[in-house]
């Protein structure tokens, strides 16, 4: 059994369909999960409560944490403990393997010009020191010989389910509209994007080698960092649709709009990582898998036509 805690979304969605390549044994976790695969089995569960946790786990050889919570300092502060000691304390349980689907927010500001597995953590944000501290107790456990885990690392990603997606809702959505693109503080720094298949792919891969484990793994992304600018036109190319250009939305502008827009206000804290160039390495992994990760401007025209 391969079970995902927090299924469905841009990451569950097609970790699932990746996963009936390894296994029809899968078990899809969640307040409402909706089968992917014909044979998936679903198991409603509140990953706050404990006992639905480890009921959920039981029998499954490896899990994935791909749990999506509001985007909001306040709830992962008050949840996503919770749902990590539960978690862990759950596989523990049941000695089941469990990869962990991870942002970047752990890292330190300094350390986003080249976000390698080395880099150091020292979150800046609220949201940030949070994934520090849930990322730490896996890393604890797992020194501790608790369980055998791995942290999967994403950078901000894109794809045909929309939900989360910053390149989504702000390239995208307007481009689709007619509208010029949007981004956050410099239009003209390079920043990596991963295709979220691909690093649903890269998460299966993982879970599914057993010499992978007790390690941080930065999941396959396209070595080639375009600017902002550039994903907009390579958007825009695929669309055949929108004004060239991108309108960019500087740090004071971010805060003030929040006011009105609360999701944006919750980005405000995040803006180290649009005012400065973000590259995210996955050599390690490609070197690993002897893998070559898809090209960006083919992942686009793929989520383009998937979106049609």
């Amino acid at each position: 059994m391969q079970t995902i805690l927090g299924a469905g979304g841009a990451i569950g969605v097609p970790l699932a369909l990746e996963l009936n390549s390894y296994t029809t044994d899968i078990r899809l976790v969640g307040r409402n999960p909706k089968k992917v695969n014909p044979g998936d089995q679903l198991f409603t569960a509140n990953m706050l409560q404990k006992a639905e946790v480890v009921k959920a786990v039981e029998g499954s050889v490896v899990c994935y944490l791909t749990i999506g919570l509001e985007y909001k300092a306040t709830v992962w502060e008050a949840m996503w403990p919770i749902v990590m000691k539960n978690v862990l304390e759950a596989c523990q349980t049941h000695q089941s393997k469990l990869v962990f689907f991870d942002n970047i927010y752990a890292l330190a500001e300094t350390e986003v010009g080249h976000i390698t597995e080395q880099s150091k953590m020292n979150a800046p944000s609220r949201k940030g020191k949070v994934r520090q501290q849930i990322d730490q107790l896996l890393l604890e456990a797992v020194e501790k010989g608790k369980i055998n885990a791995s942290i999967a690392r994403a950078p901000d990603f894109y794809g045909p389910i929309k939900e989360k997606s910053v390149v989504m809702s702000m390239i995208y959505d307007n481009l689709a509209k007619g509208k010029k693109a949007n981004w956050l503080c410099k239009s003209d720094m390079p920043h990596s994007s991963g295709y979220a298949p691909e690093l649903a792919k890269g998460t299966a891969m993982l879970g599914n080698t057993a010499d992978t484990f007790n390690q941080i793994w930065n999941l396959p992304v396209d070595s080639q960092v375009p600017t902002a600018t550039q994903w907009a036109e390579m958007f825009r190319a695929a669309l055949k649709k929108g004004p060239e250009g991108v309108m960019s939305l500087p740090p004071l502008g971010i805060k003030l709009l929040g006011v009105f827009i609360p999701i944006v206000g919750e980005m405000y804290e995040m803006r180290y990582q649009y005012d400065r160039p973000y590259f995210f390495d996955s050599s390690k992994f490609n070197s690993r898998f002897n893998y070559t990760p898809i090209a960006n401007q083919k992942a686009v025209q793929e989520t383009v036509e998937k979106l049609a």
